[in-house]
């Protein structure tokens, strides 16, 4: 047991540095840019504003004359505290508000479609390599690896422009319609879940070969083990073999991949969010850049970062339960 707790907390330490590291580049590269966000909305109001509003403006948005370092610190306080600062694009509105927000919406496409896919997809290949040569294994791996060398943007344009403009049976975009309150009501939700039929399908169908093949190739390995040989040889029933022996070993590095894939989640599918005008992370992301919203793009990358660690770490934790090798 102490073994394991002096595992993970070696692993939290990395992940502790690896974090600073990217709140401070954060902090940094911003500010080596020309320009800061006062000036951009000064500009904005093209004269509207007196000069003297300037100072309160850099204020705001955490741009002194106090030293670079003193502004870091001020800055990674602001961090503790769940101060994110304020955002252009949307000013006076806080970045925390606006980013809460395009999160919820991004964790229930992406990361329901992310779920599915994985599932699905290790579910197909535990049983493509248990009937190996089968139809299954023989049809599927091809097929679903056809789908996924195509670009998720392209089969998301062509999936509105028949699904959505030609035949009429899906929304062209956002994430709910006009009709319903938003709210956790009946009509809401129903609409929210049509809304994301589409978008969610072809993130689903790209990604689903990716799972499939990496578990039916793992799951072969797997099954030519010795101790596969030996469960065979005491007569333990198949199902429990396929399972209990060689799936539980087998998923490992998929869960690997999928704590990672979790990371990246909050990220937002970019391109899927723009063509379907999605209101998540990634369409806020492309909303911050055209925009040139420093807060926001810093809030963003904070987010995704801190996501991508938190989601690596729980990873570990969840190998060190189903792999005993790891807590040697």
């Amino acid at each position: 047991m102490s073994k394991s707790i002096n595992y993970l907390l070696r692993r939290l330490g990395f992940y502790a540095i690896a974090a600073w590291a990217a709140l401070t580049l954060n902090f940094f590269i911003p500010r080596m840019m020309p320009g800061d966000p006062a000036a951009i909305i000064f500009a904005r109001f093209r004269g509207k504003l007196k000069p003297e509003a300037m100072n309160a403006l850099r204020e705001t948005f955490g741009l002194t004359d106090e030293p670079l370092l003193g502004q870091y610190f001020t800055y990674l306080k602001n961090l503790l505290t769940g101060n994110l600062g304020i955002s252009i694009a949307y000013f006076p509105q806080p970045v925390t508000d606006i980013i809460s927000t395009a999160l919820l919406w991004t964790i229930f496409l992406a990361g329901i479609s992310l779920i599915i896919s994985f599932s699905i997809g290790t579910l197909l290949g535990t049983l493509a390599a248990w009937k190996r040569g089968s139809k299954l294994d023989s049809i599927l791996p091809p097929a679903l690896a056809f789908f996924g060398a195509f670009p998720y943007f392209w089969l998301a344009m062509v999936a509105l422009f028949v699904f959505g403009f030609g035949l009429g049976w899906f929304p062209l975009r956002h994430a709910y319609g006009e009709h319903v309150t938003p709210g956790l009501n009946f009509p809401f939700i129903i609409d929210a879940i049509y809304h994301a039929i589409l978008p969610a399908s072809t993130m689903i169908l790209v990604s689903l070969g990716g799972w499939m093949l990496s578990m039916r190739n793992t799951m072969i390995t797997t099954l030519g083990a010795d101790y596969i040989t030996f469960a065979h040889a005491k007569g333990l029933p198949s199902r429990m073999i396929m399972l209990k022996f060689a799936a539980r070993n087998a998923i490992l590095p998929n869960f690997t991949g999928f704590g990672m894939a979790i990371g990246f989640v909050l990220s937002g599918a970019l391109l899927t969010e723009i063509i379907f005008s999605y209101p998540g992370q990634g369409y806020l992301l492309l909303e911050a850049v055209r925009a040139q919203d420093f807060p926001l793009m810093q809030g963003l990358f904070m987010t995704i970062t801190l996501a991508v660690l938190g989601a690596n770490w729980l990873v570990d934790i969840a190998i060190l339960f189903l792999d005993p090798r790891t807590r040697r």
